[in-house]
């Protein structure tokens, strides 16, 4: 099948080569030209605008799009909408808000258009292992890049599936990583618990290595913690700064919107919080709250 790829990262680039290796034609475009001159080396046709992708492309036209959310990707649908046919397929598999896809959506509909949003699962990884996609849209628009999504799974009927109508892509996969977020506090906190023990003197990486097989927490992440132990068991080096990409907060909002507990998702994600907080100004307040009403020690700087 022949496609359109806009944006070349981590994700949009391996996606491009693992469907290269599926035998698909695959025009691409990048703002900057290295991952344009990488693709073309295994394979891909490139373009130098998106006048020129989509000259390249016969209907119905695909464009996927690889983009950081919000108004990169907006940005970029608009300007696809002005290039492209009515008839034509927009894919934004991309972390969007849910929210944000649904009114996309609308306006591209009105157009003329297919949308199609598809949350993708896999980093770094899905290049060898295959990707977990999550797909919202109009199933008519959905059965014509198939053979896409069976190239990149796992498997042509495993680890992909069209989840409901526009959003839903996105939304399932918001809360996928808000699940993600309370899964890897969760080892982080057993394993910290551990280490805190001294006098057991227990290694970390044995642990990770023998839950990894018949435990009932094995999984995938407890596998790259188990790599990442073996590789800087006292975690050297590294800065205890921990990112949230948005879709921990999303989660939160929706569970809040949906009238859903979720306490775990929204204390892994405060803890994201703590962990860039040099100095707590709240932890020094409970220290002296405590010295105040039971003369608790206050430990000094």
């Amino acid at each position: 099948m022949k496609f359109a790829m806009v944006g070349l990262g981590r994700m949009g680039g391996n996606m491009v080569k693992r469907l290269l290796l599926g035998g698909h034609e695959v025009v691409v475009w990048n703002r900057s030209q290295d991952p344009v001159k990488e693709a073309v080396s295994a394979g891909a046709i490139a373009s130098t605008s998106i006048d020129d992708l989509v000259s390249k492309l016969e209907p119905t036209r695909v464009v996927w799009v690889m983009l950081p959310a919000g108004d990169v990707t907006e940005n970029m649908i608009k300007q696809l909408t002005e290039k492209l046919s009515p008839g034509d397929i927009i894919i934004d598999g991309g972390n969007s808000n849910f929210k944000d896809t649904i009114q996309r959506a609308e306006w591209i509909t009105a157009k003329g258009f297919h949308y199609i949003d598809v949350g993708t699962s896999g980093g770094i990884w899905g290049l060898k292992e295959g990707y977990a996609m999550m797909v919202g849209g109009a199933k008519e628009a959905v059965d014509q890049i198939r053979p896409l999504l069976e190239t990149l799974a796992p498997a042509p009927d495993l680890g992909w599936g069209h989840v409901g109508p526009s959003g839903s892509g996105h939304f399932v996969k918001m809360v996928h990583n808000g699940i993600e977020y309370g899964m890897m506090q969760a080892y982080a906190e057993g394993f910290e618990i551990m280490r805190a023990k001294k006098d057991f003197n227990l290694d970390m990486y044995q642990i990770a290595e023998l839950w990894r097989y018949g435990s009932v927490v094995r999984s995938w992440l407890l596998d790259l913690t188990a790599s990442a132990l073996k590789d800087n068991p006292n975690m050297d080096g590294i800065a205890g700064w921990v990112a949230d990409s948005g879709e921990g907060r999303w989660t939160v909002f929706a569970a809040i919107d949906e009238d859903v507990p979720a306490p775990v998702i929204t204390l892994s994600l405060m803890m994201r919080f703590v962990s860039r907080q040099d100095e707590s100004y709240g932890a020094k307040l409970l220290a002296s709250m405590r010295n105040q009403f039971g003369g608790h020690a206050i430990k000094k700087e």
